[in-house]
Parts: C-alpha cells; structure tokens; sequence
C-alpha cells in the first residue's frame, strides 16, 4: 500500500464526473436503496447506509433525493430487487479491473460489460482472475492546505485513531485502514477536528502498473464507457497514478 496514491485519481474521475451528475445521483439512490433495504433507514443505526449517505453528501447530492431512496426502501409497498455483481478483466497494457455493479437485470448488465471490455480494448475475464490482486480497505484523504499538522505528527494521530498506513502527498494526507477498522477511524479523525476531504471504502491493487500515454487513454475511454452504464456501480483499476 505505501506508495501508492489514489488522490491524482479521484480528482482526474471528479472533473469528468461532473459532467454526468445526474447519472451519478441516480447510481447514488440505487446504493443508498440497497443499504436502507439491508440494514434499515436509521443512518445511525446503519454504518453501511452512513457511510453512502456520506459519499452522496461529498457529491453535492440534495438531501430531498437521500429521503427519497430510503423512503422508496423502506416502504412496505416496495418490490424492486436489485443484486450486487462483481465483473473481472483486463484492460490495454494488461491492467487489472474490478467492476461492482447493482443490477436488477444481471443478462443486460453483463452483456453491457462484455460489450465495453471487447470494444475499448479489455478482455472480460473468469469470476477470481483479477479480485485477488485487490484488497478491501478504507481510505481517508486529507487535505494539507491551511493545516498545522506536520508528517510525524499527522502519522502518530493517524496511528493513535486505529489506522494501517499513512501517505504523505504534497497536497494531501492519505490515510488506509482495515475495513472494519474504518468507521472508528474516520470517526476518530472527525472527533480531533480534521476534515476529510474524501472517506470511503474502497479496493487497493496491490501492485500497479505502468501504462504509456496512449495506452492510458485508451484505459480512461474503457472505464468511461463502464462507468456510463447506469448498473454499474464503481470501476476500480491497478494503474499507477
């Protein structure tokens, strides 16, 4: 995990998502709908519904639309179904992709998914070919500007709120932890007074790779095409950034 670095990335997707924020309020309902229909519509009483309330917070999503989904799952009269798919391929220069998805359709869905691997360059793959070069963990990045936190300090506190590894990028503090660790720290973090500029559960390649110009842009148009698909969910890759 030290070395790599997923902020360059999240800030690349953040500019193109912007875009499609309709596309992304309406993948947001459908998580926070899964989440509410699993675990119940109480956000403190259900870490799984927090913590995509959260993220639909972070993407500006308005509060009428979170009501709305948990509305919408909790209602006695709700019959929408929807299951979580995980896809497994390659991509140009032999990179790793992990596909979640939430479908109420898996044909359509896999079908979309095949389409856009064999078409951008990927090659769809086996269910186990690629999630074993992945690990679950929870990320937390923080911003350094305007903060009076050194590095040693920042990784002792870190370290104190129950976290694995520490990051020092030259705009951000970014922080991982186990999975299940994750909620005690971000919590943690939030009770000393930081604000986390991004928090949320995610999968780390192991070991990244290296891609020319070309072939990253190739890699960027396979996961656009993925990531425009309304089933899928989240697209995670093993390039280096």
């Amino acid at each position: 995990m030290s070395g790599h670095s997923k902020w360059n990335n999240i800030q690349g997707r953040k500019n193109a998502q912007d875009a499609k924020r309709g596309k992304i309020f309406q993948k947001l309902s459908r998580e926070i709908y899964m989440a509410a229909k699993s675990g119940g519509g109480d956000v403190a009483m259900n870490p799984a519904l927090r913590l995509v309330v959260d993220k639909a917070k972070a993407a500006n999503m308005p509060n009428d639309n979170v009501e709305r989904a948990i509305k919408k799952a909790t209602s006695s009269a709700d019959e929408a179904n929807y299951d979580e798919v995980t896809y497994e391929g390659y991509g140009p220069g032999g990179v790793a992709i992990l596909v979640h998805a939430l479908t109420d359709n898996r044909n359509r869905t896999a079908t979309n998914v095949r389409v856009a691997f064999t078409r951008n360059g990927g090659n769809l793959g086996e269910t186990g070919s690629v999630n074993y070069l992945f690990e679950r963990k929870g990320y937390i990045a923080i911003e350094r500007e305007g903060l009076a936190v050194d590095e040693d300090k920042m990784f002792e506190d870190v370290l104190e709120a129950g976290a694995e590894d520490l990051i020092s990028a030259p705009e951000v503090f970014e922080i991982y932890t186990a999975p299940e660790d994750f909620t005690a720290v971000r919590d943690q973090l939030e009770k000393d007074g930081f604000t986390l500029a991004q928090a949320e559960l995610t999968m780390v390649p192991q070991t990244t790779i290296v891609l020319d110009d070309e072939q990253k842009a190739k890699l960027e148009q396979l996961v656009d095409k993925l990531e425009d698909d309304d089933d899928v969910a989240e697209v995670f890759t093993s390039l280096e950034n």
